[in-house]
């Protein structure tokens, strides 16, 4: 049964004794990101999704000052009220970075992070991809920042392949779009973001998952994150862009279930 948190939405999946699997969203901050992961892994796992903060069915208002560690603080509290002591948190990009800040600050919280196409600070090439979706956001409105927003989580033929699908959900976000203020303060926060030289601080397994053709987050970010991280491991694929774990699936929960199985005895 879904439940609410300090305003923060959340649902538990699959056996309460068995090891708990967090799941944080990107940008976007919807739980059903991650619907291709949930229903698998709930079979063997305690899964505990949630929306973010100022993001769809949770409160829509950020904490001020808004951060990548209050970001981090969320998860802490819908894991108390999801009575987990300790999770593997999978994060996507702004949801692993969420991620690293809670382990940083609450380490026997973090029972191990995956880090889908994330960074340790913020590269050049997407902080100019951000720069130009705010520019869209500001002078042309939410439908233009929808309607683009494919181009930067998948790969061109993903989209050719799946504009109807696209096109379906595109009236759905748009109808649970966040504020403008909300969505312009979240990236703000990402770019903020810098544990770069905090890497050697995080000794949880780290599982680094990354797309080589990730057109948002260069690929160089995962291998630097996995360069620095005391306990990681690195796994690229070919293809699926930044959003990799909803166009190949089956790759990724391969690569997921494989790294859990590890890190947890399941």
């Amino acid at each position: 049964m879904a439940l609410t948190a300090d305003g923060l939405w959340y649902d538990a999946l699959g056996p309460s004794d068995a090891p708990a699997v967090l799941f944080s969203s990107g940008l976007g901050g919807s739980a059903a990101f991650w619907m291709p992961q949930a229903e698998l892994l709930a079979k063997r796992y305690r899964v505990v999704l949630y929306d973010h903060r100022g993001t769809a069915r949770s409160v829509r208002t950020l904490t001020e000052p808004h951060s990548v560690a209050a970001m981090g603080e969320d998860i802490r509290i819908v894991m108390d009220a999801a009575k987990v002591k300790a999770a593997h948190i999978v994060g996507h990009a702004a949801g692993a970075l969420a991620a690293f800040a809670l382990a940083l600050k609450a380490p026997k919280r973090v029972a191990s992070v995956v880090a889908v196409n994330a960074w340790s600070r913020m590269d050049p090439h997407t902080a100019r991809c951000f720069e130009a979706r705010i520019e869209l956001l500001k002078k042309s409105g939410r439908r233009a920042y929808v309607r683009a927003q494919p181009i930067f989580l998948y790969p061109a033929t993903w989209i050719s392949e799946n504009t109807a699908r696209l096109d379906h959900e595109e009236v759905h976000h748009l109808k649970s779009f966040p504020s403008v203020d909300v969505v312009l303060e979240r990236i703000s926060a990402l770019a903020a973001f810098d544990i770069d030289a905090k890497l050697p601080k995080i000794t949880a397994p780290v599982l680094v998952s990354a797309s080589a053709d990730d057109m948002l987050v260069p690929v160089t970010c995962s291998r630097r994150l996995a360069e620095r991280l005391p306990n990681a491991t690195l796994d690229v694929m070919d293809w699926g862009g930044h959003a990799m774990s909803v166009t190949d699936p089956e790759r990724f929960n391969s690569a997921l279930l494989k790294f859990l199985g590890r890190v947890s005895g399941g």
